[in-house]
């Protein structure tokens, strides 16, 4: 048997922190490694497989479309991306209208940003502390965690970090070269931090007011993650742009920007050669439709606070907070999250962490309940 381990160490830059464990096959909610074992994945590909993994409807959208036209030039028009553009303006707040196809939450980022600026010919964005956006150089810059960024300065200037939650503070740092307000409606990488309802309707007003772009990152959130199909849903919140990429297509890359009917951008002032392609737009229809079909923005309300009220009633002297919308939980520990979250794989569940102390629990959001049990059932173990 190769040691795929020892290759990837080889040829591989070291630069993921990895589980010593080769994932070789996986379905809905469970995967399997290269020695046979089992795990209830509970990490679902950094937020992507919602809908599991090897989503019988995704897959047969796949097939088929791999056998008719794979990739076409954005010089062309496709009946996949069209399809696909027309439902993601339907799903998406009522006010945006236009939408660019790309590969990935980073590449919507960048759109965004050289919409903004574009748009309102201003430089500058408010940032949240605490906010993840991406590794290309304008999303990282967006970034708050400094070692994401030490090594490469200088970045893209013009980003200012406010507190999440302090409308003060971010009206404060407003100066007359402010484009655009980039915010997530809950923080995943920061520690599944939630968003008040005061502050985003105080942001958004401000906005308004001041002629500002309000930039809304769905891009771990969206797609049914949260118990509403976006987050902002809970919110009543019309973003001016919408960064959308991981459960859009099903376990597929893709990402998208969702823009309101007041941004323009002409011909030749962006583009993609992969973004859009048939096959993920034909994955990402299918993964859209299965959601719709099995309102899974209800399932995954009903099963996140299922999740939420059963850890609640144990005794966990390790645990000191659990915040969750849906199944975006993180469970906030005592200490470092890290070796609970071993003591998780050695019991065959899957997490990941959210900052350093913080474990996060993102299921398929097709998870049976027996699973989701056990899934407890291993947390209350760990953090009894």
């Amino acid at each position: 048997m190769s040691d795929f381990r020892a290759i990837e160490q080889t040829f591989e830059f070291d630069v993921y922190k990895k589980f010593d464990l080769t994932l070789v096959r996986g379905q809905n909610a469970v995967i399997w490694d290269n020695k046979g074992k089992q795990y209830l994945d509970c990490v679902s590909g950094n937020g992507v497989a919602n809908l599991g993994h090897c989503n019988p409807a995704v897959l047969k959208a796949i097939q088929q479309q791999a056998q008719t036209l794979i990739t076409c030039s954005n010089v062309f028009y496709n009946d996949k991306r069209a399809q696909l553009l027309e439902k993601l303006i339907q799903i998406t707040p009522k006010n945006l209208t236009r939408a660019f196809l790309s590969n990935s939450g980073a590449e919507s980022i960048e759109a965004a940003l050289k919409f903004a600026r574009f748009n309102t010919h201003k430089t500058d964005f408010i940032c949240a502390e605490k906010a993840f956006h991406g590794r290309t150089f304008a999303a990282m810059s967006a970034t708050y965690k400094q070692l994401y960024k030490e090594s490469y300065r200088p970045l893209v200037p013009g980003f200012t970090f406010v507190p999440f939650n302090d409308f003060d503070k971010l009206k404060a740092a407003i100066t007359d070269k402010t484009s655009g307000i980039i915010l997530e409606i809950i923080q995943g990488e920061g520690g599944i931090n939630i968003a008040d309802n005061d502050y985003i309707r105080s942001v958004r007003n401000f906005c308004d007011e001041q002629g500002i772009l309000l930039i809304i990152d769905e891009i771990q959130s969206g797609f049914c993650r949260t118990g509403k199909m976006f987050a902002c849903n809970y919110y009543d919140l019309l973003p001016d742009i919408l960064c959308l990429a991981k459960g859009i297509a099903g376990g597929l890359p893709m990402g998208a920007t969702v823009c309101s009917d007041s941004l323009q951008i002409p011909l030749g002032r962006h583009g993609t050669t992969f973004g859009g392609n048939p096959l993920s737009c034909a994955a990402a229809l299918a993964a859209i439709q299965f959601m719709q079909d099995n309102q899974l923005d209800v399932v995954a309300k009903r099963k996140g606070d299922y999740f939420t009220n059963k850890l609640l009633k144990q005794p966990l002297s390790n645990m000191a907070e659990i915040r969750n919308l849906g199944l975006m939980i993180g469970i906030e520990v005592k200490g470092e999250a890290r070796p609970y979250i071993l003591d998780l794989v050695e019991k065959g569940v899957l997490t990941f962490a959210a900052g350093t102390n913080v474990i996060r629990v993102f299921p398929p959001l097709t998870i049976e309940q027996e699973q989701l049990d056990r899934v407890i059932d291993c947390l209350v173990e760990v953090l009894a």
